[in-house]
């Protein structure tokens, strides 16, 4: 049970609503428009997502420690690898068998979405890797927000919809733009996630050379951009659903913004956690608005 328990902190549960989240929001798109959704599908859609968001964490760990960037007694939420809790080749052979599983599953989506499926999971797991895992990786030169607005929001949503279209063998709606822009409000909640995590660690990033967004303009400026992300998220709920419910997520993001402006040290991680609860409304109000 312990060793349980400490798996479970490993993957970062508190993270998973990030790629839970858009999955949602397409089958809800997806039951709307098609008025059902394919059990099956929608079940190995979740599993998919949730691997590859498992996937990319256990990567991150491993990589951060190897470069020093995680150490143990860190502000952030602890890591079993820079507290000695686990080895590198067990946090090694974690990585393999997520990957084992994320690729069983992938596949078996690429069999009923096709191509298309199948170019969104070879490009996922290659951004999941290139996120830390390089001399050049993508979170250490500043410019993972823009993989994780794609990734984890607009193509995760868009992708789902379509998935269910090929699972009843009916031709997806490509000229509608509904989960394309829903998925971007969960992933601009994302990019939230990410902004919250990189402003709590900029001194530490800013020590072993990781050039985030706020390391490269400094706390104040990524606070400004912090609140242009803000303010974005009601417009896409607009542009998705149009005068709906969801245009709401500006109450609890908009509080959620008032307490990273206060927070100091520890008190991002409650930031952190507020994100992933802002995520799960935005989700209710999208299931009000359809």
């Amino acid at each position: 049970m312990k060793q349980l328990l400490l798996w479970l902190r490993i993957i970062r549960p508190q993270t998973l609503f990030a790629s839970l989240c858009p999955v949602v929001v397409g089958l809800l798109v997806a039951h709307h428009q098609m008025g059902r959704v394919e059990a099956l599908t929608a079940t190995l859609t979740v599993l998919c997502a949730l691997s590859l968001q498992i996937l990319s964490n256990l990567i991150n760990d491993y990589y951060d420690y190897k470069r020093g960037t995680d150490k143990q007694g860190r502000v952030g939420f602890k890591r079993a690898l820079a507290e000695g809790a686990v080895t590198e080749k067990e946090m090694r052979t974690a990585c393999y068998i997520t990957l084992c599983i994320t690729l069983l599953v992938g596949l078996m989506l690429c069999y009923i979405g096709g191509w298309v499926i199948l170019i969104i999971g070879i490009t996922a797991i290659l951004f999941a890797w290139l996120y830390t895992a390089t001399s050049y990786s993508l979170s250490y030169l500043g410019i993972a927000d823009g993989f994780v607005f794609l990734y984890y929001g607009v193509i995760a949503t868009w992708g789902t919809v379509w998935l269910q279209y090929q699972a009843e063998g009916l031709t997806p709606l490509m000229g509608h733009s509904t989960p394309i822009y829903a998925g971007a409000v969960c992933r601009l909640i994302s990019m939230c996630v990410l902004a919250i995590n990189n402003i709590r660690d900029i001194e530490d990033d800013r020590l072993v050379g990781k050039r985030t967004i706020p390391v490269r303009v400094g706390k104040p400026v990524a606070l400004a951009l912090f609140g242009v992300i803000v303010i974005l998220m009601p417009l896409f709920a607009y542009l998705a659903f149009g005068w709906s419910w969801a245009m709401a997520v500006i109450i609890p993001v908009g509080f959620l913004y008032y307490k990273v402006l206060k927070a100091q040290g520890a008190q991002y991680n409650l930031c952190l956690l507020m994100a992933g609860i802002v995520n799960l409304i935005f989700v209710f109000l999208v299931y009000l608005s359809i």
